[in-house]
């Protein structure tokens, strides 16, 4: 019981930009790109990404002492937690196309950087964040499409 509670608090956080109020309206107005995907798909993969990442940080958080665990791996946690975390309320509620593409690009950057700092502690927590990597990147691409299909 103590591992479920455990990783129900690794896990919630992720889902706090989830609590912004998505302008339909807004997102209905922008030119999209031929790929870009029906709404109902980004909640479905994101919510499977946070539970992964989760899964990921809960492995390491299981099998390393939490003063072992290096402060450069909190501090690329960190920055791509709030990267993430930026993109709804920059998109939806500034709707400011650049600056969602600039949360999206740190998101993804600082994704390579978060496996890069998990596969060093532990290999297998460090697969859990590949569709997190290539997710961020298709997110990273169709950003600054909307931002350059949007311009005017």
């Amino acid at each position: 019981m103590k591992s479920i509670f455990k990783f129900i608090i690794i896990l919630l956080p992720w889902f706090l930009s989830s609590l912004t109020p998505i302008n339909k309206t807004y997102y209905d107005s922008l030119n999209l790109p031929f790929f870009a995907p029906p709404q109902i798909v980004y909640g479905i993969i994101w919510t499977i990404i946070y539970i992964l990442i989760a899964i990921s940080i809960y492995q390491l958080i299981k099998f390393h002492n939490k003063k072992d665990i290096p402060n450069s791996y909190k501090y690329t946690l960190l920055i791509n937690y709030i990267a993430n975390q930026s993109f709804q309320p920059i998109f939806f509620l500034l709707k400011s196309n650049f600056l969602a593409f600039l949360s999206c690009i740190t998101t993804f950057i600082s994704s390579l950087f978060l496996y890069k700092e998990t596969k060093d502690l532990q290999e297998r927590s460090a697969k859990f964040l590949i569709p997190y990597i290539l997710f961020s990147l298709f997110a990273t691409i169709l950003s600054l499409t909307i931002y350059l299909l949007n311009l005017t």
